[in-house]
Parts: structure tokens; sequence; C-alpha cells
């Protein structure tokens, strides 16, 4: 029997050596309103999976789908130094 080792140290570091930095944790703190938005277009998507849409699901649809589309802008412009939200 052929014992098989890695000639290779690991890539990543293993265990709870590994933590979020303080740039990574403030990415994901900018990122959360787009999260949220993304989160609320797919509540609204599964909601009309199995169903005809009404007048209701539409205006739901296309709100949250402004929402995320709002989002991206206001993600995009803070990231090129364009300003905040509008």
């Amino acid at each position: 029997m052929r014992i098989i080792v890695a000639r290779q140290s690991t890539v990543t570091e293993l265990g709870s050596e590994r933590e979020p930095t303080a740039t990574e944790l403030d990415a994901l703190v900018l990122e959360e309103p787009l999260i949220a938005a993304g989160l609320e277009l797919l509540d609204a998507e599964i909601a009309v999976l199995d169903r005809m849409l009404t007048e209701l699901d539409r205006l739901r649809l296309r709100r949250a789908r402004r929402r995320v589309l709002a989002a991206r802008r206001d993600m995009t412009n803070r990231a090129t130094g364009l300003g905040g939200a509008a």
C-alpha cells in the first residue's frame, strides 16, 4: 500500500487563525443594502413561482427590482467617489 502525500503546503490558512479582516468587514457593511434588496427581490420571486401574477405581485416585483438597481447604483457611486445615495 502506497501513502499519498501532498507535495505543496496548503494555500489557505486553516483553523481559527482565519478571521475576517477589518477591510473585509467594511466591505460587507457597504454591501448590506444591496444584499438586503437582493433578498427582498428573491422573496418576491419565490412568492409568485406557483401562481398567476396579480397586480399587487407585479408591483412588489417591480419595487424590489428598483431597490436592487438603486442599491447597485449607490454602491457603484461610493466606489467611484461620485457621492452617496440620491
